[in-house]
């Protein structure tokens, strides 16, 4: 603006004093090897005048062409946007019906326009691997990485959950474990961490991320007792397996006290024992915890306990029926004993206590051959013949129920 005001004020200036220098134009002279150029100095400022004006003709031209280039960028650039913004929208509707191939055609279409292009791209990935497009899959997650660039972290999360839901675990606890490094506390990555971890048995780094699950309280305590307890019972399973009973009996030593005093824990250890024919240990491992806290589980293993010191265990039970009264089950395994010894007085008369709290067909079938072995002929077939119509009862009523729901 300030450089057309004053080509006015030299056109005005020249206007008012040019008839006064009519006269007096004066004389320019420019001479090069082949030319003359004469001129007045009233003509050589008309035309410097001119040029100027021709080179904010031709600025103001080239200003205006860019300008418009530029407006018609910033409006195809919007109306890009404004589509991939709707298709994202539309995007999550078809997420919400489960139509996966329109969910991965609407999130990559224009994606490099969303408001978040790597989301978009991800949601894209984990679309086409509903659909089993391993291809479309891969492509996707590279083009979320390129444009992610250092902030990884939700690429490679979604890279563990896809392959996860490919069976891929072993690939899976690979990306777990570069996940945990990065972060060790993110819920998502401990949860993929947890399935990772239990689909490939890996129940040591299982129970080293469990701290960091209940600081940050992703389940509630029950959850993680179970979870813990899980882990450990998966490791008895790999000593047993690998390094036989006296490799579980070294582990069992090296444990804190804390898992010493589980008695879901003393409970598979005691059946580990058992199956490899190492009945002492397992006695002492089910007694010890049964001193300290009453645990039915336990107490149902000391029937299968064999070759073992029964003074012992009728001690512990006989001490348990002073404590807790005479409940069917530590009747019913007092009889079982007392038959393994062969007492067959005190098995009859702990069966027949059993079954006066309540009818079980194991429990007549014991009681039948206690008698048997006693010569009572007579009372061992009325005991199975009460278990028979008791049993042939239950099961009426079983085939029963069905015509009573309809």
């Amino acid at each position: 603006m300030l450089k057309i005001l004053l080509l006015f004020v030299v056109l005005i200036a020249g206007i008012i004093f040019g008839p006064l220098l009519a006269g007096h134009q004066g004389y320019v002279l420019i001479q090069t090897d082949d030319w003359d150029i004469e001129t007045s100095v009233t003509s050589l400022v008309i035309m410097f005048i001119l040029l100027q004006l021709a080179l904010l003709l031709i600025g103001w031209s080239y200003r205006r062409f860019i300008g418009t280039g530029s407006k018609a960028y910033s409006w195809f650039s919007f109306r890009k946007r404004n589509r991939a913004r709707k298709q994202t929208g539309m995007a999550l509707m078809k997420l919400a019906e489960g139509d996966f191939k329109e969910v991965e055609k609407l999130m990559s279409r224009n994606a490099d326009y969303a408001e978040q292009p790597v989301v978009n791209y991800l949601l894209a990935a984990e679309a086409a691997q509903q659909r089993g497009d391993e291809f479309r899959v891969q492509q996707h997650l590279e083009r979320a990485a390129e444009l992610a660039d250092t902030n990884q972290l939700p690429v490679d999360i979604t890279r563990v959950r896809i392959l996860l839901a490919q069976n891929e675990n072993h690939a899976a606890r690979t990306g777990v474990d570069e996940l945990l490094n990065q972060a060790p506390r993110h819920p998502e990555v401990l949860r993929l961490a947890e399935v990772a971890y239990t689909r490939t048995a890996a129940w040591q780094a299982l129970l080293d991320i469990i701290p960091s699950m209940q600081k940050i309280a992703l389940h509630t305590d029950d959850e993680l007792a179970q979870l813990r307890q899980k882990a450990y019972i998966g490791i008895m399973g790999q000593k047993m397996s690998e390094n036989g009973c006296d490799g579980l009996k070294n582990w069992w030593k090296a444990q804190p006290r804390k898992v010493h005093h589980d008695n879901a824990l003393r409970v598979v250890l005691a059946e580990h024992l058992i199956e490899c024919n190492d009945p002492d240990t397992a006695q002492t491992i089910i007694l010890d915890g049964i001193k300290r806290q009453y645990d039915e589980r336990l107490i149902l293993l000391l029937p299968r306990l064999k070759n073992t010191d029964a003074s012992a265990i009728l001690k512990v039970l006989n001490s348990l029926i002073k404590q807790h009264g005479p409940t069917p089950l530590l009747n019913s395994t007092l009889g079982q004993i007392a038959m393994q010894q062969g007492q067959w007085v005190q098995a009859e008369e702990a069966f027949r206590n059993a079954l006066k709290q309540r009818p079980d067909v194991h429990d007549f079938a014991w009681l039948a051959d206690a008698l048997d072995k006693q010569k009572k002929s007579q009372e061992s077939a009325k005991v199975r013949k009460d278990a028979l119509l008791m049993t042939l009862k239950k099961d009426s009523v079983i085939f029963e129920e069905p015509k009573k729901s309809q």
